[in-house]
């Protein structure tokens, strides 16, 4: 099996980020990019998607998190693209319901090659911790266009935006978890009638 790997480096004028990734990982995470709150999420995705994840990010926090958060969804959008490769062989479609206490959520993704996103979260606070929770669109957003993924996220329910959130990430990494393992039947093929994605 061919080393599913990849390191992006993205620098503009508000941001700098580096995403590793390893899509055969352990769940390891290694991340510094000046969001506690954030890299929790970021820890969620390793360890359910056993994804290895490397991400460091300087932003310009002083203004806001916003263009951090969506700057490190682009980046890591790329990186998934460049360590997939043709996806050849990958099961292609993923889904997963993970529970928190009272928090259920539900996450359907397809490694499509066409971006889609749709985000059905409504949180019951505006914020967690001075984090302002309606950026985790923006980083979907901004994954979903970069890793090229159609990918619907539903809160089916919750009354604390903590776990609400939380159930989110952890939905998101099981279910990549099982659209990019691969399917030894089709060893070789584009599970696609296109034959390409």
């Amino acid at each position: 099996m061919a080393e599913r790997k990849a390191r992006v480096e993205r620098n503009t004028l508000e941001t700098q980020i580096t995403a590793a990734v390893n899509l055969d990982g352990t769940g390891a995470a290694a991340l510094d990019t000046g969001i506690p709150f954030l890299e929790h999420m970021l820890d969620q995705i390793a360890r359910h998607g056993l994804i290895d994840l490397d991400i460091k990010a300087v932003g310009d926090l002083h203004i806001d998190d916003h263009h951090t958060v969506e700057d490190i969804g682009i980046t890591l959008g790329q990186a998934f693209n460049q360590a997939l490769g043709d996806k050849k062989g990958i099961m292609r479609y993923g889904h997963a319901y993970c529970p928190l206490d009272e928090a259920l959520s539900r996450v359907v993704i397809d490694f499509s090659g066409r971006p889609g996103l749709t985000f059905n979260v409504p949180f019951t606070r505006a914020a967690v911790g001075g984090f302002d929770v309606d950026l985790f669109m923006e980083f979907f957003q901004g994954f979903v266009n970069h890793a090229q993924v159609t990918l619907h996220v539903d809160n089916l329910r919750g009354d604390n935006t903590h776990h609400q959130i939380e159930t989110v990430f952890k939905a998101f990494g099981r279910a990549m978890r099982m659209a990019l393992a691969e399917d030894p039947r089709m060893a070789g093929v584009t599970p696609s009638t296109k034959g390409v994605l």
